[in-house]
């Protein structure tokens, strides 16, 4: 007899751990679908439905029902989808990781590096700017305010390269000289966001000693050096002993999730956090072969369909609209979103431009890589996790990060169709 007994019997189904957490992946699944039928005729990526049905299914809309909050998604079961959820975005995250291809990086070096570093740069001084206001309305006094700027600045500034890469390849920009620069430049843009970003989550773990903070840091980034150094080679060998092209070893796909597990535990046990070591491994992961692909190919379907919607629903559950409960609120959001676009639109623009691309393809880089999505919205959970931001300032994030990214298809579809 299962934990719950049976309902046959006059039991209550969802007493049962494993029945409520079946029930609740089906109505995300159904839910995240669902929203995404009328969006799809206004060509907006996946991840919009997936973070609107979140919300739908949180304290905005449906767990204002006490009933439904009570019985489908009740206190005691919410540990259960977390790790669940955040199993799912580890090894999301090393999918990522998969996609980032340093030597294709190098390559682009030259035409990416204005575009990435002022990308970077200009959002992050904004960020800095609308966080000491952000800071004295809104956030807990017992947050440093250099964690808290530090944050604000990464939030700004963050570019969502596995969303990016999506409408480029579905604009057909993807072999363009504009995608090509775009997506490199969205690349090293994540890569340097993910590092400050770590270097936040260190500081915010040790906030009383910030020598502590920086041994932390320093100890992930010799864990990166030692993948590179030390693991990719094993890994080159695994994949090289390959007898065809067309197909990997078992033994290297086993080696690399077992990695993937380790190197995130690794960095979750120094105090950063599990999806740093995931995002790493999929950074030295070879691309000879194919392999990259194929490991992509054999997980990218279950981390779309199951993980990413259990996700952006434990996600939802922490987005109040009510947190919002005045006209100087809901300014901040549009300051929030003005700031975060125009920072990040003016800066890409500006350095596209220097790098020699016409207005035309400028201002189409310069959207392209104000698409925030999903990535922000881990970067929002992580610091909500930390006790960085609460509720109202995740609440205005959130909006701020649909926003951009809703904007980006149809605009950039006007201005260089």
């Amino acid at each position: 007899m299962t934990e719950g007994g049976s309902f046959l019997g006059g039991s209550n189904p969802l007493s049962d751990s494993l029945a409520l957490f079946l029930l609740q992946v089906v109505i995300i699944i159904c839910m995240s679908r669902l929203v995404a039928i009328p969006l799809q005729y206004l060509r907006q990526p996946i991840v919009i439905a997936e973070v609107i049905g979140g919300i739908i299914l949180g304290p905005s809309v449906l767990c204002r029902f006490q009933s439904f909050k009570d019985n489908v998604f009740p206190k005691s079961s919410l540990p259960i989808l977390n790790i669940v959820a955040n199993f799912g975005l580890v090894l999301f995250l090393f999918l990522v990781g998969l996609e980032l291809d340093p030597t294709k990086l190098i390559s682009q070096f030259k035409k990416s590096a204005a575009i990435s570093l002022a990308g970077i740069a200009l959002p992050f001084a904004a960020g800095v700017g609308v966080s000491k206001i952000l800071y004295d309305r809104y956030a807990d006094p017992s947050v440093k305010f250099s964690s808290f700027f530090v944050f604000c600045g990464v939030a700004m500034s963050i570019t969502a390269f596995p969303v990016l890469a999506r409408i480029l390849t579905e604009r057909k920009l993807l072999r363009t000289d504009v995608g090509q620069a775009t997506l490199a430049a969205a690349a090293s843009d994540d890569a340097m966001a993910w590092c400050l970003l770590a270097l936040v989550v260190a500081l915010i773990h040790n906030p009383s000693n910030s020598i502590i903070a920086l041994y932390v840091f320093l100890t992930v980034v010799a864990w990166a050096i030692f993948l590179w150094i030390a693991i990719r080679p094993i890994l080159l060998y695994l994949v090289r002993r390959s007898e065809t092209k067309e197909s990997v070893s078992q033994s290297a796909v086993l080696a690399t999730f077992v990695l993937v597990c380790i190197s995130a535990w690794f960095t979750q046990a120094v105090g950063v956090h599990a999806i740093f070591g995931a995002f790493l491994v999929g950074i030295i992961t070879p691309h000879e072969h194919g392999f990259a692909i194929k490991i992509t190919e054999k997980v990218e379907d279950l981390i779309s369909i199951l993980f990413l919607p259990l996700y952006f629903a434990y996600s939802g559950l922490n987005f109040s609209i009510d947190s919002l409960n005045d006209g100087a609120s809901w300014g901040m959001v549009f300051f929030v979103i003005f700031v975060a676009c125009g920072g990040k639109i003016i800066g890409c623009t500006t350095a596209a431009k220097f790098a020699g691309m016409s207005w035309r393809e400028s201002i189409t880089v310069g959207f392209l890589m104000n698409t925030k999505g999903l990535v922000e919205l881990i970067v929002l959970n992580l610091g909500l996790q930390a006790g960085v931001i609460n509720t109202q300032i995740f609440t205005i994030f959130v909006i701020m990060a649909l926003v951009t990214t809703f904007m980006t298809v149809p605009i950039v579809s006007v201005i260089y169709p």
